[in-house]
This record gives structure tokens, sequence and C-alpha cells, in this order.
């Protein structure tokens, strides 16, 4: 019954962080093409066989059987067309910021569920202030209160709570002098560590201050978190294309749907974050210059608006085919190697 349980809540949390992903960089396309005057003919959500749709409009809306991707089909993309409205007739660069906008809409999507985890779980604070004294604990022992200002130790200045815990690791059951702020009155207290072994390490039982429920604050550290998650899955690419990472690196399909099975157990907020981490992902690989990519579209696309000259359609149509069927293998490759490897990850 646990195994059907589990296996229950992997597969909602499977479709849950897919759809969200996919239906953020979709809507991205979508609402961008609509601003600009495109005739979108399909928005559709996962791929193959449709499950249901309906037309609102010009556009058929449908949802699919697969929740592997989906797609906005516009007017002329496929085609040569004479409508004005098609796709292929309207100014380059307002094709790029189509093509853009489904990244965009990712990140957007990660500052958003960031800033819901931010905002719920709370944002420690810059300076080292305690924030939660445990009962029963040395500190507590010692007088140390909630919302103190650490100061020193042994008078020594203390700038940031891991100046704090690297002290009490070093110091082990030695007593020390604590200097904290309080109500601007500086005050000095004794303090002698006990070795948790739970926790296997030395400990005085105080917590870092964290700062819930400040929705500016949420979304000032959203934007931080989303900007760092991308400079950093830059960094992993460039070492990728540098030949600094091995194909056991990267992870498929197969290894998400494990990784979203387990983060799911650790509750609703540790799966928004996860998905918020994919979401980054999936618009930095899309803007990849890459052929079948959003940013293989661009980088056609510069290359028409700066020249002034249309490219042939047909020769777009087969280097896309080209991208495809190689992102297509890769995809495979990584796939057989999570199926090898499933119970490593």
């Amino acid at each position: 019954m646990q195994t059907i349980l589990n296996g229950l809540q992997t597969a909602i949390a499977v479709i849950f962080v897919f759809g969200l992903l996919i239906a953020s960089h979709e809507l991205g396309h979508f609402t961008v093409a609509k601003l600009s005057g495109v005739k979108v003919l399909e928005f559709a959500l996962g791929m193959g066989p449709k499950i249901f749709g309906f037309k609102r409009g010009e556009t058929n809306y449908s949802l699919r059987l697969l929740p592997i991707g989906g797609y906005v089909k516009m007017l002329g993309e496929e085609e040569d067309s004479n409508d004005p409205r098609a796709v292929c007739n309207i100014n380059p660069w307002k094709r790029i910021l189509i093509s853009l906008a489904g990244a965009f809409m990712n990140f957007v999507l990660a500052i958003v569920l960031f800033t819901i985890v931010l905002y719920n779980v709370g944002i420690p604070a810059k300076e080292p202030i305690i924030g939660v004294v445990v009962d029963n604990r040395p500190a507590m022992e010692a007088g140390v209160k909630a919302d103190d200002k650490i100061l020193s130790v042994n008078d020594t200045k203390i700038d940031k709570w891991e100046d704090f815990t690297a002290f009490l690791q070093d110091n082990k059951d030695k007593t020390f002098k604590l200097t904290v702020l309080r109500n601007n009155k500086t005050v000095d207290l004794n303090i002698t560590p006990k070795f948790d072994e739970k926790e296997n390490r030395y400990l005085v039982g105080v917590n870092l201050k964290v700062e819930k429920g400040n929705i500016f604050v949420s979304i000032k550290n959203g934007v931080s978190e989303t900007f760092s998650a991308v400079t950093w899955m830059v960094d992993i690419l460039l070492g990728a294309f540098k030949g600094e990472m091995k194909l056991s690196d990267f992870g498929g399909p197969v290894a998400v749907v494990k990784m979203s099975g387990e983060v799911a157990k650790l509750g609703i907020l540790q799966l928004l974050s996860f998905a918020g981490a994919l979401s980054i992902n999936l618009g930095i690989i899309n803007l990849i210059p890459f052929p079948a990519l959003d940013g293989g579209w661009v980088v056609i696309l510069l290359i028409q608006a700066i020249t002034g000259k249309k490219i042939d359609e047909n020769k777009i149509g087969y280097i896309n085919l080209i991208g495809f069927v190689v992102l297509f293998g890769l995809m495979i490759l990584v796939t057989v190697k999570d199926i090898f490897t499933i119970g490593s990850f």
C-alpha cells in the first residue's frame, strides 16, 4: 500500500512540476505573440495525442497526453503565408521577443516560486542576531535572549553568523565569554557548550533570526536567489562546453521524475523550490544558440534583422530538424544512462 501511495505522490509531483514549467514557458511565447498581433492557431500543454481541447476566438487550446513539452503554433511558422498576421511576415525584432519570452517567463516563475518559499520559510538575518533560544540548553541557562545581537566571543569581533558557528566548533567544550547587544546595552555572558550526539557537534542552543511574512523582502531575495542560480547554471554549462563535465554529471527526465518524488516527500515548499531551480535550468537551456531551441531561432532572426534579408524557410526547417534529431538523441542517451544508474542518484 505504501508503495502505491509513494508512486501516486511521485506522479502528482511530476505532473505538477512539469506542468508548471511547461505552462509558464509556453505562456510567455503565447502572450508576446498575441501582443505582437500574430495569429496563434494552437496553444498546447503536453505532446502526443490530445486528451481534450476547446476553441476560443481564433485559437485552439489543448491538453495532450505526454507531459514532456508543449507548443504555441503560429500562422506562418511552418509554411509561407501572405497573411500580414503570419509570424513569418512580422518584424524580425518582434519575432526575437517572441522567442525570448518563453525563457523570460521561466525566470519570472522562478522568482515567484522562490518568493513564496522565502515568505514562508523566512529570510536569514544578515547580522548575527539570535532568533530562537532552545529550552534547557547552555545559552538559555546563561541568560541569552531572542533578538540579542552577537558582538564578540572572548573579545573577538563577530561580523556574521558563520563566524560564530565556526568559533563553536574550534572552541569545543571550553567556557567562553559571549558579548551581545540587548536594548542598546552591552551584556557579557559566560557559556559552556555541550556536545550533541545527534548533530555530532558542539551546540549552545541558539538559531539565527529569520524574518517571515515580509513580501517585499521575500521578493527582493527571490530575485537575488534567481540571479545567483542563473549565474551558477551558466558556469556549469560553460564548464560542459569546455569538456570539464562527463555524461554521468547530467540528468534527464528519469532523474527529474525520481527527484520530484523524493523532494515531494519533504513538503510543498521544498517542491516549489525544486520547481524554481528546474525552471531556471529550462530557461537557460532554451537560450543556448542551437537549432530547434529558442536560442537557435534568436540567432537566425538576428541575422535576418541585421542583414535585412529573409533566410529561406525550407533551409531553416532542415537546420531545425537536424538540431531536433541531435537533441532527441542526447535525451535518449541521458535517459538510458539514468535508467541504468537510477539506484545511485
